[in-house]
């Protein structure tokens, strides 16, 4: 809500010096039963109608954020020799899947005043409410060390190129344990810390084929999908044995 604001009052404010003009690989991202990650280049010029009047080096960033969802962090701990979950925070929005890619390092290029209010980078982007700070730090810092060994969380400092400060490119992999939904890729343009121009795209994830056939199934008619995967280990079973017991022979 608060990024559609700050889009909102960019919108309202006269015409910019520079503004981006974007282009994608791809308009969507297809899920099938091989699926084994992919990836999303992600283009574009910077269009100027007038000089630049603003200060400080031009600063890129690019976003591509998953759907939200809430998750519980627990942290374990050996008690009588056994691990058990001894504490735990309920994150109420995380990005399933969240990627910040820059020119250069985030904090060269934008001030934390703007991280604050465009939770841009990955720590600002996990939200939890009600927790004690202390407790949400650590927790927040373990779920992202947690996803970003999956694929999941990616920081790309100069992961942006940028070219005669006119033209940019970076490539986005995504891994294969990808949730479905809506992806929303952010571009930022900024000067001496501050954003200067903004723009939004989505990107649909979704699952197709065979692979959206069985979910679609086992979440319409879960009593179906039960059964044909019953039918399928019976047969499945049968078939092993028949073989097995043809060997002996």
């Amino acid at each position: 809500m608060l990024r559609l604001i700050i889009l909102f009052a960019m919108l309202a404010m006269p015409a910019k010096a520079e503004e981006i003009v974007l282009g994608l690989s791809r308009d969507e991202v297809a899920i099938t039963a091989t699926f084994e990650g992919s990836e999303i280049l992600i283009f574009g010029a910077i269009k100027r109608d007038a000089p630049v009047e603003a200060e400080g080096d031009l600063g890129v960033i690019v976003t591509v954020a998953g759907p939200d969802n809430p998750v519980t962090v627990r942290k374990k701990d050996r008690r009588l020799g056994i691990w058990v979950n001894v504490e735990s925070v309920d994150v109420d929005i995380a990005p399933t899947f969240y990627a910040v890619a820059t020119n250069r390092p985030l904090g060269e290029i934008l001030s934390a005043t703007e991280d604050l209010n465009t939770r841009i980078s990955t720590e600002r982007a996990i939200r939890s409410i009600g927790a004690p700070a202390e407790n949400v730090q650590n927790f927040t810092e373990a779920l992202i060390r947690i996803r970003s060994a999956q694929g999941l969380y990616q920081t790309l400092p100069e992961g942006v190129s940028v070219a005669e400060e006119a033209l940019f490119r970076t490539l986005i992999p995504l891994p294969a344990n990808l949730t479905e939904g809506e992806y929303t890729a952010e571009i930022y343009l900024t000067r001496g810390g501050q954003i200067v121009d903004l723009y939004t795209t989505t990107i649909p994830v979704k699952k197709v084929g065979l692979e959206r056939w069985l979910y679609n199934l086992a979440h319409e008619n879960p009593f179906l999908y039960g059964l044909m995967s019953l039918s399928i280990a019976i047969a499945a079973g049968w078939g092993a044995s028949a073989v097995f017991s043809a060997f002996r022979r």
